[in-house]
């Protein structure tokens, strides 16, 4: 399988989970996760699995073997993260952590996975003994990988001397606007309508007359925006907006982008056009929350079963007494976004708690985009078509 191939499948499996988060656990709050993030601790468990767990792992990532995995997750990862601000580019890091308790030495074939492919080095942990300690260091990690804008991952209680493993990847992107679209002199309040059709608020809408990339569909709108590129011309990043024509549209449109397979693809704006009146709000959203929960519900059981017999032991991770083989207890997530005038700084991070137990051009006509209503995001790669990021914004007022 190819990479681009690869990438597909591994943003409809971002989009089934998106799907459920944002129409059931957070159908009323903004929010905003990153599914490339998820699927590099899904795919790291799956080479720690064997047998049923194992298959039912690459059934639901869409993948043939773990090694289909572990090289998306190593091809992509220089391509995507590779150092731009150097040249005028986004900046962007992509870290992992692994922390083993110290009575659990790894398996030599699971070293070599993650020293090949996850590019991280495994570190001794004394669960049994710094619990706390240990969370708070792997918090101070998280937010040194993000630049200080992811503080807490794990809160107190989530580390426990039942605590065996931790994964972690984190993800942080910081992006300036191509062409400064938005001067900070001509952003004033406008009305947001919100989702319940019947209220609405006065927030900080952002403008501009520039030329900007927006098509119009069957029921809604897209508006990409272009980050700086610089020197950088192996990547190309951009935030789409996906805005419904209807106020009350957005779950809706939340359940056709997230349930056609290649959706986002094929309704990515390619030209720009002269824009009427056009304006999107600032916001800044931040979310945590159980990605185990929205797994079981998809019918993703195995990893998380306590039970020898059935699956859900992590046999190919560590050498382990009989019977105390870790499972995956947890698997949680944090990630902000903040949207203004300048650009993007968006972060992310995931981890993982194991315990024991072609087209032709034609002028357009003037096109206006305002996004004064509920609306779904994107922050993707287009060279690769890989996505960083996925929120929605059902109140610019709410963090």
């Amino acid at each position: 399988m190819d990479l681009q191939e690869s990438v597909r499948n591994q943003t409809d499996v971002g989009l089934r989970i998106t799907k459920h988060l944002f129409l059931t656990e957070s159908k009323e709050t903004n929010t905003v996760c990153s599914p490339l993030s998820i699927h590099v601790v899904l795919s790291l468990i799956a080479a720690a699995t064997k047998g049923s767990t194992q298959d039912e792992l690459l059934s639901f990532l869409k993948s043939k073997s773990t090694a289909e995995l572990n090289s998306l997750s190593s091809n992509l990862a220089p391509i995507l993260f590779a150092r731009g601000s150097p040249s005028g580019g986004p900046c962007l890091s992509f870290a992992n952590a692994l922390l083993v308790d110290k009575s659990l030495p790894l398996k030599p074939s699971f070293k070599e996975i993650v020293d090949a492919f996850y590019k991280v080095v495994p570190k001794q942990a004394d669960f049994q003994n710094k619990a706390e300690e240990i969370r708070t260091k792997f918090n101070l990690w998280a937010a040194k990988k993000t630049k200080g804008v992811i503080e807490e991952v794990l809160r107190p209680g989530e580390v426990d001397s039942l605590t065996r493993i931790i994964f972690a990847n984190a993800l942080y992107f910081k992006g300036a606007w191509d062409d400064d679209p938005f001067d900070n002199s001509k952003t004033k309040d406008y009305v947001f309508h919100l989702l319940n059709g019947t209220s609405n608020i006065k927030a900080p809408f952002m403008t501009s007359h520039n030329r900007q990339f927006i098509k119009a569909f069957d029921g809604f709108k897209v508006l990409k925006l272009p980050y700086k590129r610089g020197k950088d011309e192996q990547r190309r990043f951009c935030m789409c907006l996906f805005l419904p024509d209807e106020k009350d549209g957005l779950p809706a449109l939340v359940e056709r982008v997230c349930s056609e397979p290649g959706f986002l693809d094929r309704h990515i704006p390619h030209y720009d056009v002269k824009v009427g009146d056009f304006r999107i709000p600032k916001f800044k959203i931040t979310s945590r929350f159980k990605v185990c929960d929205i797994l079981k519900q998809l019918g993703l059981e195995l990893p998380f079963l306590f039970d020898p017999y059935k699956g859900g032991n992590l046999t190919e991770m560590v050498e382990s007494p009989p019977g105390e083989d870790p499972f995956v207890s947890d698997i949680l997530q944090g990630a902000v976004i903040e949207v203004n005038e300048e650009g993007t700084e968006a972060a992310a991070v995931t981890a993982f708690v194991k315990k024991a137990g072609s087209m032709l051009y034609k002028p357009r006509k003037k096109i206006d985009f305002v996004a004064d209503h509920p609306f779904l995001f994107f922050i993707r790669e287009e060279m690769t078509g890989a996505v960083l990021f996925i929120g929605q914004l059902l109140n610019p007022l709410q963090d």
